[in-house]
């Protein structure tokens, strides 16, 4: 790794858990700063070729899963997940010890509803609660603290007919209700998601738009006063982004490879100034949704070992 960036190493699944034939597949950071990652049995998988990176493995559905959970003190738990029917493309962790397991896609049923593309489970007991929908086409997904939910769409799911989607950007309830909407208060037009990341109360939606002007921007929602604010990023499309204050780190990565391009910014006024770029190797080969960032800490994912990033 580069010396003129402090990166630390946190996790990687253990021996027994890769020897037991479990693969790490979907991933995700707790309010709490716990790292939580769902190993499935390669009897359950399939792979498809043409995607790189642990991305590439599919489940055939239901499978059963375990969920590693890496707490900050450094302590360890497994916890059984039991008959998953989403294919999931994130999970999230939610208050009361549950876990939301969240598909990429939805239709449209010949009712004229939505079909369910997350669900809900115990970690107390493996079992599903819940089941809803939380619009269609999520490159990004993050949970906050009072465990609501924010979605970050694609273009697929803004033009796809989704009411929620079309906005580009969402937030809903812990039971799949949609509770807030940009409704106007964004720079430009949604067009992709690229990553999410909170700030204490605050939640930080990454997106880029596909208007003639374009451009990537960071937009800070403040849930408990509805303000919404939007700057223009420092790096365009990144794939992690955290921030403390007024200083934030963005990753962007070279895919499939095992570097990624480090980048601390400082907002200055009301602008994002980049103040250092360094271009950085890691442990793995970084594919998609390999960022997220909680209170100042981006954690990265470079092929099954897991990295944090202060800002």
């Amino acid at each position: 790794m580069s010396a003129a960036v402090e990166i630390e190493r946190v996790w990687a699944p253990s021996v027994i858990d890769l020897w037991a034939g479990r693969r790490p597949l979907w991933w995700t950071v707790g309010p709490a700063g716990e790292l939580a990652v769902l190993l499935v049995h390669r009897k359950y998988l399939h792979r498809i070729h043409y995607i790189k990176g642990w991305v590439g493995w599919g489940p055939k559905l239901p499978f059963d899963g375990v969920l590693v959970i890496r707490r900050a003190d450094g302590s360890v738990q497994h916890r059984p997940i039991k008959d998953v029917r989403v294919w999931p493309s994130h999970i999230a962790l939610l208050p009361d010890s549950r876990l939301l397991v969240a598909g990429g896609r939805t239709r449209k049923e010949d009712t004229g509803s939505w079909k369910p593309n997350a669900a809900v489970f115990s970690l107390t007991n493996g079992e599903q609660q819940d089941s809803f929908c939380i619009g269609d086409d999520i490159p990004a997904l993050v949970t906050d603290r009072n465990g609501s939910i924010w979605t970050a769409h694609g273009d697929e799911g803004i033009y796809g007919g989704h009411p929620e989607s079309g906005a580009g950007l969402a937030g809903w309830s812990g039971a799949g209700e949609a509770v807030w909407a940009p409704e106007g208060r964004l720079p430009d037009v949604p067009l992709q998601g690229c990553t999410a990341a909170t700030e204490g109360d605050r939640v930080w939606l990454i997106w880029y738009s596909g208007t003639r002007r374009g451009g990537t921007f960071l937009t800070r929602i403040t849930p408990s006063t509805g303000e919404v604010t939007s700057w223009p990023s420092p790096v365009p499309q990144p794939d992690g982004f955290a921030v403390r204050g007024d200083r934030a780190v963005l990753t962007k990565r070279d895919h499939n490879e095992p570097t990624t391009e480090v980048v601390r910014a400082e907002l200055r006024g009301d602008t994002w100034s980049v103040t250092e770029r360094h271009t950085t190797q890691v442990p793995g080969r970084v594919v998609l949704r390999c960022g997220q960032g909680r209170d100042g800490s981006l954690w990265l994912r470079a092929g099954d070992t897991w990295l944090r990033i202060e800002a």
